[in-house]
């Protein structure tokens, strides 16, 4: 059974950066077995949203709101996905969820098919203050 389980969440200060970790058990966490990484967020009172996901070809897509200020990578070595959070604003206030696709389901639709993402983390909360 896969269980990708995330961290480095935490409080800052607007302005301050942030870099979460999602690493997998059961099956290791590359591009060997996914075809798909990325993370999504929900906020209090919100729908989850895609914030930045990442394929087996290399390409990495980001929310509009997050584009310029959050990185997205993956390191096969270390069995790790990662996001960097650099810039934080209050808005970007929420839980943050890993997610991951073994088939290709999750290269059609939208740009984040959160549907077609079959493996979810169990979130971490980033919470940034004005």
């Amino acid at each position: 059974q896969v269980q990708l389980v995330e961290s480095g969440g935490g409080s800052v200060q607007a302005g301050g950066s942030l870099r979460l970790f999602c690493s997998a058990s059961g099956l290791f966490f590359s591009f060997d077995n996914f075809a798909c990484m990325g993370w999504s967020r929900q906020a209090p009172g919100k729908g989850r949203e895609g914030v930045a996901r990442i394929d087996r070809v290399g390409s990495t897509t980001y929310a509009e709101s997050v584009k310029g200020r959050f990185t997205i990578s993956q390191d096969n070595a270390k069995n790790t996905l990662y996001l960097q959070m650099n810039s934080l604003k209050p808005e970007d206030t929420a839980m943050y969820y890993c997610a991951a696709e073994r088939s290709s389901v999750c290269y059609s639709g939208s740009w984040f098919p959160t549907a077609s993402f079959g493996y979810w983390g169990q979130g971490t909360q980033v919470t940034v203050a004005s």
